[in-house]
């Protein structure tokens, strides 16, 4: 069932039942100042760190209950709703959610009340907006008492959740007309502080939750609110709230608007007071002068709404698949736009309390928005090779806030070394940019150990090549993409974390993933090398890669797959000799994309093995059978039950890969079929069995061992949306970014005859039409650039061209 629809004319998702399975979100923000926001309009928001910065609370583990979040109160005669519906749950004669492109919008309406609101986050500002309009459309007047509440967070979001021996000592404010200052902690070390505001007079006000609650309350009833009061609290320690109540008479067809600002300030140190313990205001102020009137707000929408179509245009496509369109021209995109700003860390499912940014996560989701951000892509690469250790290894993730590398989770995950070349080189293709090679680089965030990029990507190839093990194949560590496939832990306490027990290093455990990946990603190394005329070290990149692919055929391959890994003891990892996890999704994909067996025929064997072994209608499984107890030897992959996460579930991230390697071997069919099973727009009719959003990605979803086969988990941040839309515009669609020009080689299902992509590359526009002949799958007959027939399928940018019109005929 259907819990909304698709409107693609406005680029939105309007949900129309606000009792979706799970809380189904949005993103605001775009550049330091970010919010989450549900369909019930829950939701937290903080400032460039959503572990550090935090400015509102929200409760985790009560999905979907879904508290807190900005909440507006209307009292109409004692009926007392919710434009989002929660959290009074108040039944309304109306309701329609409509998430679009970094702003969600409200329409709701009772007893012939309209409200509507819209949330956002402007371009270039510090704060979410909430503008709100009233409209009465009966025949009467209505008095209306209308209260906002915000809970607000003491900063640290960890602390704020645990350390209540100090928390409930800490709260203070200052309340000067509509305006709300939360300054907790700022008469010490802060120079920040969070203001919540209005641009109207106001009745009254509370900072204090208990007391707008009420002993024993909740905010679901809140005692101010039915009592149609407030009580001018002024928080002294315990938590802390923005509340503003503002009584209004609503004349017949009369419509009133409200602007709620959510803001962050913080002052030089010199600059922290106005006198002793009153802030200084300036530049809290300063914004919400920008949003005083219903003109600055339209305004700073219609500009939302420019950088969101100017960014989006920079790669459409024109098809008679509306599906396939709508997530290649916008949720793919958009969701990619996501994980470049918060990479794993802030969702309903990732708190932002634990991780930070990925290096591994963040350098696969530069593949998904590259093309859209290039300049910004760039200064990514550098935050993140520069928590690169001095021997090529990486810290597994760092802070947002610092760009520091942490320890939280621990270091030693042998793939990571490998992803910052994918990165970089996907930085080059897309831009041609090879000055970012020549930057000096910190190692460990280190000045004194700087060094340029491409010695970071020398250490990256090296780290592989140096930590090898008994079969020539390399060393899986801690573990590799798989974070659960721990085959140097040996964990048998209960509690222990899997990713920082036993050793970071193991001298016999291999992982054949991590040998896929060096094979393509030592390729990409050796390409860029030949282009900068370091023609000895292309050679040795290039041997090293054709070396471990044969290492795979010899040592790799078990038969009908590949296999996935060698344990500690040199067991085989996903072989046919195993009992439970005899084939592993990792391996076919990622070894037949970098091209292994192709010409041997394994790579097809593979993927054949896969569609027979791990196949489901939901999706492909990470391996099969399911581990039905714990094993020693793996790790946390063996801890879950059957059918979930990393035991047999079907995760989103990798599926891609399964795809792209289909169409490295031209089964165009294959390919697409594989797109659509984990494709939110294809699979929105199941949401009661999906559960999460269904215009976005998720992490991973119920396999077919599972009681629940098909629900899915952890929607938003994943690498499933950057791995996906490479999939679908690189190689289904098959417009690829090289270091030379734009490759078209489309590998297309019997349904799609004919398409148009529009692109922008390097500052020029690209125009392609394919037409694609009947009982074809892949392979380009005839190019036509602006007219010239140009052989092969490679467009090489001309120079003072910067319109090119190109028309193909598969073949």
């Amino acid at each position: 069932m259907k819990f909304g629809y698709f409107d693609d004319a406005h680029k939105e998702y309007v949900i129309t039942d606000p009792k979706t399975p799970n809380p189904w979100i949005n993103y605001l923000g775009n550049e330091d100042f970010f919010s989450l926001i549900s369909n019930t309009a829950g939701g937290y928001s903080f400032y460039k760190d959503a572990k550090l910065l935090r400015l509102t609370r929200y409760r985790y583990n009560n999905v979907p209950a879904d508290t807190n979040g900005r909440y507006y109160f209307i009292n109409d005669n004692g009926t007392i709703w919710n434009p989002g519906w929660q959290p009074t749950q108040t039944p309304l004669d109306t309701y329609e959610c409509h998430h679009g492109l970094g702003y969600t919008r409200f329409h709701s309406s009772r007893n012939l009340i309209e409200a509507d609101l819209t949330a956002f986050v402007p371009l270039h500002e510090t704060c979410e907006v909430n503008y709100l309009k009233l409209k009465n459309t009966d025949t009467k007047a209505h008095a209306i008492i209308l209260t906002s509440y915000v809970e607000f967070c003491f900063w640290n979001a960890v602390d704020d959740s645990t350390n209540f021996q100090r928390n409930l000592s800490l709260g203070e404010v200052e309340v000067l007309g509509s305006e709300i200052y939360h300054k907790t902690e700022y008469r010490e070390r802060r120079n920040h502080y969070a203001f919540y505001s209005v641009n109207h007079n106001i009745n009254g006000f509370d900072t204090s939750r208990d007391e707008f609650l009420g002993a024993y309350g909740t905010i679901q009833h809140p005692k101010a609110v039915e009592e149609g009061t407030s009580y001018q609290t002024k928080a002294s320690g315990g938590a802390v709230i923005g509340s503003h109540r503002i009584e209004i008479v609503l004349n017949p067809g009369e419509e009133k608007s409200f602007i709620f600002l959510l803001g962050y300030a913080e002052n030089a140190d010199e600059k922290k007071w106005e006198a002793p313990n009153v802030i200084n205001k300036a530049p809290a102020r300063e914004t919400m002068s920008h949003f005083q009137t219903d003109g600055q707000v339209e305004d700073a929408l219609d500009k939302l709404a420019a950088y969101w179509t100017d960014l989006l245009s920079r790669y459409s496509l024109d098809c008679a698949d509306e599906k396939l369109s709508r997530m290649a021209n916008i949720w793919n995109q958009y969701q990619c736009m996501v994980t470049f700003n918060m990479s794993r860390s802030a969702s309903y499912f990732e708190s932002g309390t634990g991780r930070g940014m990925g290096f591994r996560d963040s350098c696969q989701d530069l593949l998904g928005f590259v093309h859209l951000i290039p300049d910004r892509a760039r200064a990514r690469i550098l935050d993140i090779a520069a928590t690169q250790m001095e021997d090529g290894s990486a810290y597994h993730q760092y802070q947002p806030l610092t760009k520091r590398g942490n320890l939280d989770i621990g270091s030693g995950f042998n793939d990571d070394p490998l992803w910052l070349i994918a990165a970089v080189s996907a930085y080059l293709k897309e831009t041609g940019d090879f000055s970012i090679l020549d930057e000096r680089v910190d190692f460990d965030n280190d000045a004194s150990k700087a060094d340029t990029l491409l010695e970071h990507l020398k250490r990256s190839f090296n780290y592989t090549l140096t930590h090898l093990g008994p079969h020539n194949l390399p060393l899986i560590g801690r573990a590799d993409w798989n974070d659960c496939l721990n085959l140097n832990c040996f964990s048998k306490e209960p509690g222990e974390p899997f990713q920082t027990t036993g050793p970071s290093e193991g001298p016999v455990a291999e992982s054949v993933f991590i040998a896929g990946m060096f094979v393509k990603y030592a390729d990409e190394y050796a390409r860029i090398n030949k282009l900068l005329g370091n023609n000895e070290e292309a050679d040795r990149a290039y041997k090293a890669s054709k070396d471990m692919s044969d290492a795979i055929l010899k040592d790799g391959w078990d038969g009908k797959w590949f296999l996935r890994a060698y344990d500690a003891f040199e067991e085989k990892v996903g072989s046919h000799e195993n009992e439970e996890g005899q084939i592993f999704i990792e391996p076919q994909g990622f070894c037949v994309l970098a091209g292994v067996g192709v010409e041997s025929g394994e790579a097809e064997q593979a993927l054949d093995s896969v569609k027979e072994k791990l196949d489901t209608k939901y999706g492909i499984m990470l391996q099969q059978p399911a581990y039905q107890s714990y094993h020693l030897n793996l790790g946390e992959i063996s801890s879950y039950p059957p059918g979930y996460k990393e035991n047999a579930g079907i995760f989103c991230h990798n599926n891609p890969w399964v795809s792209i390697a289909e169409t490295v071997i031209g089964r165009g069919n294959r390919a697409f079929e594989i797109y659509k099973k984990t494709c939110p727009a294809y699979i929105e009719d199941i949401s009661e069995i999906h559960r999460t959003e269904p215009y976005v990605y998720s992490q991973m979803i119920a396999g077919a061992d599972a009681p629940k086969h098909g629900e899915a988990k952890n929607s938003w941040l994943t690498g499933t949306a950057a791995w996906t839309f490479v999939n679908v515009s690189q190689y289904i669609l098959g417009l690829q970014p090289d270091y030379d020009g734009l490759i078209v080689n489309p590998c297309l299902p019997d349904d799609i005859h004919e398409l148009t992509l529009h692109r922008t590359y390097r500052d020029s526009n690209y125009h392609i039409h394919v037409v694609k002949p009947e009982g074809v799958e892949k392979g380009v007959q005839e190019m036509l650039v602006n007219g010239q027939k140009v052989s092969g399928n490679l467009i090489r940018p001309i120079e003072g061209t910067k319109e090119y019109n190109v028309e193909i005929v598969m073949g």
